[in-house]
């Protein structure tokens, strides 16, 4: 199997993962579900359980708990200490709920120092017995800690989930012996081997039982009938914690045929209130939470997956994981801690929405094309992405109900999510923004926008719009660029009514290479009389501080004088040809003069770049209007 870096990601990834519904999700590899499980089909063992809050005992219908687990361990033949039957959890074990958003674990724990433990956990391999086994384990170990944390890395790293006997319970046994035998089991071989090792190790450690949000689980359900999951309870430093060594190792394909050992440091004593996201113990004391949550409660709330903790995100709005629109629309936001990249998908899709990246976290809006019931992913990753595998993992996901469809908010194709400026943008040179909306409206079908740039920065714009309307040579010459110091202007002219997406990319001027998307913007224009024409044409010695004050328009009205006015520096002289040449004069620092447009189709602005030469460079091109 893989092993983990310690903070829950893997090292090696599948290509292709299952979303929490166990659907196959897009192409980025995801968190897979980890099993849920039946308990062995060993017939049925009531026990009864002492609530010590209400002392009338509760007749629970309970899956085999295997001989004893109450039992007092005396000294056995083996030299194990005696260990007191484990006390139930009282006051000092609660912690508040909902998460303070502190810590993702329920006691302090120093990953960095216990590396050389979890190395030496590894490689331990003793296969004969649980009492062996345990032995070798704990020679590196010290405190009852770092005792849990050598067995739960073992248990982790050499116990696969077994989908075949999950498949088949009859032919199953989850005592300890038999599990570190056959080297695999299911969720409750994992936690009455976990317990039987912490036992002999002198810790006192329960198994629980309850409802988990795992393989198969499908948004909004409700849990009934017997539990189906199992997992631990730990007593150390004076308080039980929780931990889920199943969940711990790995995870199922969706077909529920295949495990793969993938380390998830993130339920190794987790923080009460995170665990209850997903597991509810059959018997409440044990979510360890104050005030404690119902079923209920526990089937309404938001699942988020353990990457969403993993990644250092905070919350999710809203907090139920079924949203209907309002006027065709829904919104969901993401609070992080720093910045963090983002993505979604509504049907397997990003287009039908608008994604805008915060300094602490994302807001989005969908607007639905089609009514019903549409599933709502969202995606995010580390912004400085350290790992191989920092890829876009599954953090959260919705239902989204669509009473009504706002035709109205059709996006184009060409919409790149994000959307607008942020500090993506920033980051890489676009600072101070003059919009910081993502959606620009115009009503005349003009409008500019300004940025402080970086040193060294080149910029390359286009504009976009779905059908055959801008040819990509087009969509370029309908912004047009003006650099003053180190602002940059751009001048957008759309052609014509409709959606348009301005396209910014960026490189540094002393790189040869290509140029790389940033970001970009949506531009509304709903006045259907707007018809602007391309900027001119500008030629590789236009530089990138000259600027055309006049006139702006690429097409000229025919037979008419035009007036010219541009700002152009270390020129010696300036032409304008068309039918005929007319020269401009400088004039504190802009060269200006009249041209006459009749005869010709095309007009040339021309500058001689050095008095002794006779040598002209074209700069810009016009287009004349046909009569």
């Amino acid at each position: 199997g893989s092993e983990g870096d310690g903070n829950g990601n893997s090292r090696s990834q599948p290509a292709q993962g299952t979303d929490l519904n166990g659907r196959r999700g897009p192409r980025e590899p995801r968190e897979q579900t980890p099993p849920i499980t039946s308990g062995p089909g060993k017939g049925t063992q009531v026990t009864v359980e002492i609530h010590h809050e209400d002392t009338t005992p509760q007749l629970i219908k309970r899956l085999s708990l295997g001989k004893g687990s109450q039992r007092l361990r005396g000294l056995d033949n083996k030299g194990f200490q005696k260990i007191e039957a484990p006390r139930p959890p009282g006051a000092k074990d609660l912690h508040a709920y909902p998460w303070d958003k502190s810590s993702l674990k329920s006691m302090p724990v120093d990953l960095q120092q216990l590396k050389k433990l979890d190395a030496y956990a590894l490689k331990v391999n003793v296969k004969n017995s649980v009492e062996e086994l345990v032995k070798a384990l704990l020679k590196q170990a010290r405190t009852d800690l770092e005792k849990v944390r050598a067995i739960w890395m073992w248990i982790c790293h050499h116990i696969e989930y077994d989908v075949v006997g999950y498949h088949n319970k009859s032919q199953l046994s989850s005592k300890p012996r038999d599990v570190l035998q056959m080297g695999k089991s299911i969720c409750e071989g994992y936690a009455e081997l976990f317990e039987h090792m912490c036992s002999l190790a002198g810790i006192q450690c329960k198994k629980l039982s309850g409802h988990a949000k795992g393989h198969g689980y499908k948004t909004g359900q409700t849990f009934t009938g017997n539990s189906d999951h199992a997992w631990n309870a730990v007593y150390l430093e004076g308080r039980w914690h929780l931990l889920d060594s199943t969940w711990g190792s790995g995870s199922v394909d969706d077909s529920f045929t295949k495990f793969t050992y993938r380390y998830n440091e993130f339920y190794f004593l987790t923080h009460p209130a995170l665990f209850i996201n997903n597991h509810f113990p059959d018997n409440s004391n044990w979510q360890l939470l104050k005030p404690t949550l119902t079923l209920k409660e526990f089937e309404n709330n938001m699942l988020h997956s353990s990457n969403f903790y993993m990644l250092g995100l905070l919350a999710a709005h809203p907090e139920t994981p079924i949203i209907h629109t309002v006027n065709g629309k829904a919104s969901v936001s993401v609070d992080s801690r720093s910045g963090t990249l983002f993505m979604f998908k509504l049907k397997g899709t990003d287009e039908q929405g608008l994604m805008t990246l915060t300094k602490h976290g994302m807001q989005l809006d969908v607007y639905p094309q089609k009514t019903g019931s549409h599933k709502l992913e969202i995606f995010a990753k580390p912004s400085k992405a350290e790992a191989p595998d920092d890829v876009y993992k599954c953090v959260v996901e919705y239902v989204v109900e669509c009473e009504s469809v706002d035709t109205a908010m059709r996006f184009p194709k060409d919409l790149h999510q994000p959307v607008g400026p942020s500090w993506f943008s920033e980051r890489h040179g676009f600072l101070r923004p003059s919009q910081r909306q993502p959606v620009l409206h115009t009503n005349d079908g003009r409008c500019s926008l300004t940025f402080t740039l970086g040193k060294d920065i080149s910029v390359l714009t286009s504009l976009h719009t779905d059908g055959s309307s801008l040819a990509e040579d087009m969509g370029r010459r309908h912004v047009l660029q003006t650099h003053r110091g180190n602002q940059v202007e751009l001048k957008v002219h759309l052609p014509h009514a409709g959606n348009f997406v301005l396209k910014i990319y960026s490189k540094k001027r002393s790189d040869p290479g290509n140029f790389d998307y940033i970001f970009n913007y949506l531009i509304r224009c709903l006045n259907t009389e707007v018809k602007w024409p391309a900027f001119p044409q500008s030629y590789s010695k236009w530089l990138q501080d000259y600027e055309i004050l006049e006139p702006l328009s690429g097409l000229l009205p025919a037979n008419r004088n035009v007036q010219f006015k541009l700002k152009m520096h270390g020129i010696a002289k300036v032409l304008v040809q068309a039918e005929n040449t007319y020269p401009l004069t400088h004039n504190k620092g802009y060269w200006e003069g009249t041209c006459n447009t009749s005869g010709c189709r095309e007009v040339f602005v021309m500058v001689h770049e050095n008095a002794n030469h006779s040598f002209y460079s074209h700069v810009l091109k016009y287009e004349v209007e046909t009569q």
